[in-house]
């Protein structure tokens, strides 16, 4: 058992105590103000923990307000134009420019502000444009030196800079405090042109490095390697300018790349490159776009630019309306706040007190909850921003996976980053990654963005949080409460279930559980306005009586496998089929069948259709619970499919496709795949989004798209390279095994304190084949099976997420049942297999019967991975 800390460290009282001296917490008003802010500008936030500001700020209320009344009050025309319109665009423009230098205390005389589409584009556009020295000249060569804690996009330039032919050189933070690379009198006179890049805040920890360090390189007091040249600085500070003041006034960075909406959450897409006017005239372009030539000929090589370095380097029409926003984001914050210093004084005492919880909670043994990367004490703000980047330990010292960190934070709706955070240097400094792991890793099928947290046991990754200005004590609480409630329960010391069939408890599942011989009881379907909804269709109805021979099953078993033995049932118990569901409509609820045809993509016309948001984005069970509450059923010999929820009158929709030149195509989404849908029409999206209460529709997969493939993991099918889905999430099908839910029956029982039937936990897990074997888990051990005449290929396990909460009989979510799963499978919320379907050659049609025999190849490796995806692998 763990213990909690002493005391009430969880109150406002402690978090006021832990404060630093001379930091506050809000902005006036005890923190009252900020309760009014949060209830005024972020009423969307109700309900919700936002703890990824490093990721991106939020906008508040005011400042949409104040963008939209202006853009309602005046006429912006295109800034290249002379007309009244674009004069007031072209001056709006150049106020915000000043706005800008103001905010970050310098003037037009020192730095020109550039326009990009963000910080990303600023990094590239120096890449391009310094006036490096290439390899092989008589002069001295240009180097490209870079903190290794940076991100992705500093690391990047390094492409360009090779193209170059010039060498970068990455350098890690200790190593610039060398003293041994300070050089001798008569080399300091060389002119070459280097450039050292380095984060004023790292995006992974928070770490604020010296922002003395541009006057000691450009000065020659300290160089990032011995080499004779002039030193230039590149300063990215995204990361710093969220949370806190950049007077460019005392330190004079070269260059300064940012994205706006870090700071002010919008606009998006826009960025600035602030560049010291003193090296601005030393810039190269070769590129040039409209506006930014004074004059230039197209029949012949004459180019001149103009003269402002603004101008010349903003290719095209800039994004001024977005532009425009700023002015109002930079008077809207120092309003709400009252500026960057009192921003970066709360977003700190929050991280501070944070840090000081986290890092104290320990399990009973003494081991902490915790291991945070940090590379200060969270004692003063000067090194030390509001981020706070860790990994979750067991009661043993192991790492629980970020995306089961993820998941879990999900359910209580807290919003935190994970992975490597585009920072691959920090990473593998902070977690002990060598080079030689980060190719394991991707050998292994890691690649950066994925949930694949854990390879050999180790991390690949960490979770991080971070502090706005509109983040709250309550942020911090329910964030420490939500790893209280997960790591120091009472019950995460019990021993977690085995995957392993060998380290299973032989404990049968009973012969007489109802499951088995009463598969009509868990009919999901439920009484509305006191009407039964109508039963299967008479195709359901009719059983078809038919198992294969003897001579038949072995025929199928030689052909599932050559080289593997079928797997030996205990007792020769057979394994057989106990229910069947179909999920016409993605993430609505289930329609139990005895018997189904299966088609190509499998059960037919499994998951065809699915309902999206006004903007065409698929809903699933996560953003919308009640989906669970739309009962479809499918008539195959009326060829209809009828849709009924409570308080709603039933509504048809024809199972032939609508073909006509009044079907609209467009693509879609799921997941990751891409997909064409057509929509069903206005009659049946009005009763959607009735039923919903928001606008939403029904579409359609579209049959000339319907082979929409991509790779998968298909060792020993032939001719199997392409896979047909319809709108399912990662596989054809989806199997559970009744003896691995009642074994997480018990465990979730206790865990609530009350009794659990089986056929709810069955409905939570949305399978499409449930089967009857005798060991819990077992199904986790196979390669193939064969169900009568089908063959399946394993594919791998599924990742649970947070659907599995929701109780599909009445859509109400309970957090306990993905916690009880994570903790039951060993930190992992890995439950039942997929599968898909190789078609067998027989003289028997295909399909799918209750009662069917199983007839699984064990595989030889026992270790199933789950299918390779950045997506998290529910069953929508």
């Amino acid at each position: 058992m763990a213990r909690a800390p002493r005391g009430e460290p969880l109150s406002f009282r402690a978090f006021q105590a832990a404060c630093p001296a001379g930091y506050g917490y809000g902005y006036g008003n005890g923190g009252g103000g900020l309760r009014d802010l949060r209830e005024r500008e972020f009423p969307r936030l109700r309900g919700i923990t936002y703890l990824d500001h490093a990721g991106s700020a939020l906008y508040p209320e005011s400042l949409l307000k104040a963008f939209i009344d202006d853009l309602r009050n005046n006429v912006y025309g295109n800034p290249h134009s002379q007309n009244i319109s674009s004069k007031l665009t072209y001056d709006t423009i150049e106020h915000v420019r000043y706005r800008i230098l103001q905010h970050f205390h310098t003037t037009a005389e020192d730095y020109t502000i550039i326009f990009t589409s963000g910080c990303t584009a600023a990094l590239k556009l120096i890449a391009e444009a310094f006036p490096w020295i290439p390899e092989g000249t008589k002069q001295p060569s240009s180097r490209f030196c870079y903190l290794t804690d940076s991100h992705t996009s500093v690391v990047g330039m390094r492409g360009i800079t090779a193209s170059m032919n010039v060498l970068s050189v990455p350098i890690k933070p200790k190593e610039i405090l060398s003293e041994e690379n300070r050089l001798p009198a008569e080399e300091q006179n060389c002119t070459t042109p280097h450039l050292f890049s380095y984060p004023a805040q790292s995006n992974f920890s928070g770490t604020k490095y010296p922002l003395s360090w541009i006057q000691d390189i450009k000065s020659g007091k300290l160089r990032p390697i011995k080499i004779p040249g002039k030193w230039f600085v590149l300063l990215d500070a995204a990361s710093y300018v969220s949370s806190s003041p950049l007077d460019l006034g005392v330190h004079q960075a070269d260059f300064i790349p940012i994205s706006f909406y870090k700071i002010f959450g919008f606009p998006t897409g826009l960025g600035a490159l602030l560049v010291n006017n003193r090296i601005a005239p030393l810039l190269r372009k070769t590129y040039f776009g409209g506006g930014t030539a004074a004059a230039y000929l197209a029949g012949e090589d004459f180019y001149f630019p103009r003269k402002s370095i603004a101008e010349r380097f903003e290719d095209g029409t800039v994004s001024f309306l977005d532009i425009i926003a700023l002015k109002h984001g930079f008077d809207v914050l120092e309003k709400l706040t009252g500026g960057m210093e009192k921003i970066k004084q709360h977003t700190f005492a929050l991280a501070h007190y944070t840090y000081t919880v986290l890092s104290t909670l320990k399990y009973a043994n003494g081991a902490p909850v915790v291991r945070i990367y940090s590379d200060t004490d969270f004692s003063n703000p000067d090194v030390q921003g509001p981020i706070i980047n860790f990994n979750v330990l067991d009661e043993n010292g192991e790492v629980i996976g970020f995306s089961q960190v993820d998941k879990m934070a999900s359910l209580y709706n807290i919003h935190v980053r994970t992975g490597c955070f585009c920072n691959t240097g920090a990473c593998q400094m902070h977690l002990g990654l060598s080079n030689e792991d980060i190719q394991r890793n991707l050998q292994a099928g890691h690649v950066c963005g994925d949930d694949i947290d854990l390879v050999d046991g180790r991390p690949t990754g960490s979770v991080r949080i971070s502090f706005g200005y509109m983040s709250s004590f309550e942020d911090a609480q329910t964030f420490l409460k939500f790893i209280i409630a997960t790591r120091l329960s009472k019950l995460d010391t019990e021993i977690p279930f085995q995957s392993s069939v060998t380290k299973l408890t032989k404990e049968s599942v009973p012969d007489d559980h109802p499951a088995f011989n009463n598969a009509d009881k868990l009919s999901p379907i439920p009484h509305i306005l006191g009407r039964e909804l109508r039963n299967n269709s008479s195709a359901t109805k009719t059983t078809v009586n038919w198992q294969p021979p003897e001579a038949e099953a072995e025929s199928i078993r030689a052909a599932v496998s050559e080289t593997t033995v079928p797997t030996c049932r205990r007792g020769g118990k057979p394994i057989t089929v106990t229910n069947i569901y179909l999920y016409p409509i993605k993430s609505c609820s289930a329609f139990e069948v005895r018997e189904w045809p299966v088609g190509n993509q499998g059960l037919l016309y499994d998951r065809n259709w699915m309902v999206v948001n006004q903007n065409g984005v698929c809903m699933t069970q996560k953003q919308e619970p009640r989906l669970c509450l739309v009962n479809p059923s499918i008539d195959l010999k009326k060829k209809v499919m009828v849709i009924q929820a409570e308080g709603m009158d039933p509504i048809s929709v024809s199972l032939e496709e609508n073909t006509g030149k009044d079907a609209v195509i467009c693509e879609s989404k799921v997941c990751s795949h891409r997909v064409k849908t057509y929509d069903c029409g206005e009659r049946i999206a009005d009763w959607f989004s009735l039923f919903l209460g928001r606008p939403c529709r029904l579409i359609r997969q579209s049959s000339d798209m319907k082979n929409r493939s991509h790779q998968k993991n298909t060792k020993g099918l032939a001719s199997a390279t392409n896979i047909s889905l319809s709108l399912v999430n990662e596989a054809q099908y989806l199997l559970i095994n009744v003896a691995s839910i009642l074994q997480l029956k018990e465990h979730i029982s206790a865990r609530l304190e009350e009794p659990l039937e089986i056929e709810e936990l069955i409905r939570r897990f949305r399978a499409n084949i449930v089967i009857s074997a005798p060991e819990s888990f077992e199904e986790e051990e196979w390669a193939e099976i064969s169900i009568g005449a089908l063959r399946f290929q394993v594919v791998g396990p599924c990742s649970r997420c947070q659907i599995i909460c929701i109780d599909q009989q009445s859509g109400e979510r309970n957090k306990e049942f993905l916690q009880s799963l994570s903790a039951a499978r060993g930190r992992k919320t890995n439950f039942g297999i997929y599968l898909m379907n190789q078609p067998f050659r027989s003289s028997f049609p295909d399909i799918l019967l209750v009662g069917s025999q199983v007839l699984p190849v064990l595989k030889e490796n026992t270790e199933i991975q789950p299918p390779t995806s950045s997506e998290e692998k529910c069953s929508g």
